[in-house]
C-alpha cells in the first residue's frame, strides 16, 4: 500500500485518495498508479494528473509547498460566490526524494475544453465558425466582469488558465487557476481592474502566438488585436452594469426597466439604491447585481433543468412563449411554474427521449454534450426550417429533420413525437 500524504484534507463527502502515488512527484505516477486517465486538458506550468473515481473524474496539480491550501481556499471563496470556476475538492501536503510539494485536488469541469481544442482546425473569419472565436472574447470579458464585480484580482487571466463549455451557440469561461488570486471585498479598486486587464492582453497574445507558431489559427486571424478585443468588450459590459441613472421621482417604472435589462445580461439583481440628485428634484439610481445565473437559477426551480445561462435563457424564453400561448388557449392567465411544468412533460422530455441514439453516438465518441445544448441545438433548427417552410414546424420535425440530415441517424419513431 502507497503511504499516505503527510497531510491529506478532502471536503466532506470527497473520494478516498489516500491509495494513491503520494511518496513520489506527480511526473512519475504515470507508471504506477491505474487509477490515472488521459483527459482534456489546457497548458500548464506544473504536472498534472487525473484520478478516475466512481464518483467523478478529479484533476491533481502538483504546486510548490502552501500553494495548494491557498489556492484551494480562494477556489471555495470564488464558488461560495457562484463564480464559474471549477470545484476545489482538497489538498495534499507530500514528501518525496525530491523535496516537499503541495497538491490542489478538483473536480474535473465535464463537457469543457480548453481554448487551444477550440482552435485546431484552422478556419476563415468569414465562416459561421468565425463567430465562436467572437463568443470566447465575449466569455472572457464575461468572466473578468463576474469576478472583479465581487472583488477578485486574477492576477493571471489568459486562455491558458480558462476552459470553455459551449452554452447555446456560444461560450462559457471557467477559472481553472487561482494561484495568483487576490480576493478584495466587496469591489475591486479600479488601479487592481485596469492591471488585470492588462495581464490579460499580453497573456492572451503568448497563448495565441503560440497557437500561431504551431500552425493551429487561420492566417489572417488578427491575434495582434484580439486582447484589446476583450478590453473593449470588458469596458461595455462593466459600464452598462455598474452605471447610474438620474430618473424623476415619477419615473420609478424606469427601475424595473432596468432590472430586466441586467436580467436579460444573465445577472441577478442584489439590490437598488437611489438617492437624492439635484437639490432633490431627481434621483440618482444605482442597482447592484450578484452572479450571472439568472435564468439558470430560474430554469432550475422551475423544472428541475440545469443548463448554462443562455441555454436556460434560451429555454426560459420558450417556457414564456408557451405560458402566453397556454393562458390565450383556456381563457385565463396561468402561472409561469404550470407552464413549465408542461413543458417539461410534454416538450423538454420527449424530445431528449428521441435524441437518445444521437447521445449515446456523442458517448461513445468521448464528445462534449449535455442534453441541454442539444435541445438547443433542436431550437436552433426549428427556427431555421420554420424561416424556410414561413411556418411554426414544431419540435417533432425539427428533431426528425435534424437526426436524418444533421446527425445522419435515423428519425425517431412518429408516435414517439413531442406532444
Amino acid at each position: 500500500m502507497a503511504p499516505a500524504p503527510e497531510t491529506l484534507f478532502t471536503r466532506p463527502n470527497s473520494p478516498d485518495f489516500s491509495d494513491l502515488c503520494w511518496d513520489r512527484p506527480l511526473a512519475e505516477w504515470p507508471a504506477d498508479c491505474p487509477r490515472l486517465v488521459e483527459a482534456p486538458r489546457g497548458e500548464s506550468r506544473h504536472p498534472v494528473v487525473f484520478v478516475n473515481d466512481a464518483t467523478g473524474l478529479y484533476a491533481l496539480k502538483e504546486l510548490p509547498l502552501g500553494i495548494a491550501q491557498k489556492e484551494y481556499e480562494n477556489l471555495k471563496q470564488m464558488e461560495e460566490a457562484r463564480l464559474p470556476v471549477v470545484m476545489p475538492v482538497g489538498y495534499a501536503l507530500t514528501h518525496t526524494a525530491q523535496g516537499d510539494a503541495s497538491v490542489l485536488i478538483t473536480r474535473y469541469l465535464e463537457h469543457a475544453l480548453p481554448y487551444r481544442m477550440l482552435f485546431m482546425q484552422p478556419r476563415s473569419p468569414g465562416d459561421a465558425a468565425a463567430r465562436y472565436y467572437e463568443n470566447l472574447l465575449d466569455a472572457m470579458a464575461g468572466l473578468l466582469v463576474q469576478l472583479h464585480l465581487v472583488g477578485v484580482f486574477w492576477g493571471d487571466c489568459s486562455l491558458s488558465n480558462t476552459l470553455f463549455r459551449r452554452d447555446a451557440g456560444a461560450l462559457q469561461a471557467y477559472l481553472v487557476d487561482a494561484e495568483t488570486a487576490e480576493i478584495y471585498l466587496p469591489r475591486l479598486m479600479p488601479t487592481l481592474r485596469h492591471h488585470d486587464l492588462e495581464i490579460m492582453e499580453e497573456n492572451v497574445m503568448g497563448d495565441l502566438a503560440d497557437l500561431a507558431a504551431r500552425g493551429q489559427l487561420p492566417e489572417n486571424l488578427p491575434v495582434a488585436e484580439m486582447g484589446a478585443s476583450i478590453r473593449q468588450r470588458y469596458r461595455s459590459l462593466w459600464e452598462e452594469i455598474t452605471r447610474e441613472e438620474i430618473i424623476s421621482p415619477d419615473e420609478q417604472y424606469r427601475i424595473q426597466e432596468r432590472i430586466r435589462a441586467l436580467n436579460a445580461l444573465g445577472f441577478s439583481v442584489r439590490d437598488v439604491s437611489m438617492q437624492p440628485a439635484q437639490n432633490g428634484a431627481k434621483l440618482r439610481l444605482r442597482i447592484f447585481v450578484t452572479d450571472r445565473n439568472f435564468h439558470r437559477d430560474q430554469l432550475l426551480s422551475l423544472t428541475g433543468v440545469d443548463a448554462e445561462e443562455m441555454q436556460a435563457r434560451q429555454l426560459m424564453n420558450e417556457i414564456q412563449q408557451l405560458k402566453a400561448t397556454l393562458s390565450h388557449e383556456q381563457n385565463r392567465s396561468l402561472p409561469l411554474s404550470v407552464a413549465a411544468y408542461h413543458w417539461l412533460q410534454n416538450i423538454y422530455q420527449p424530445v431528449i427521449a428521441q435524441l437518445q441514439p444521437l447521445m449515446l453516438r456523442k458517448s461513445e465518441a468521448n464528445e462534449n454534450f449535455t442534453p441541454a445544448e442539444l435541445y438547443c441545438q433542436i431550437l436552433e433548427h426549428k427556427w431555421y426550417l420554420s424561416e424556410r417552410a414561413r411556418r411554426d414546424v414544431g419540435h417533432w420535425v425539427a428533431v426528425s429533420d435534424y437526426l436524418t440530415h444533421i446527425a445522419g441517424l435515423p428519425p425517431a419513431a412518429e408516435n414517439e413525437s413531442p406532444k
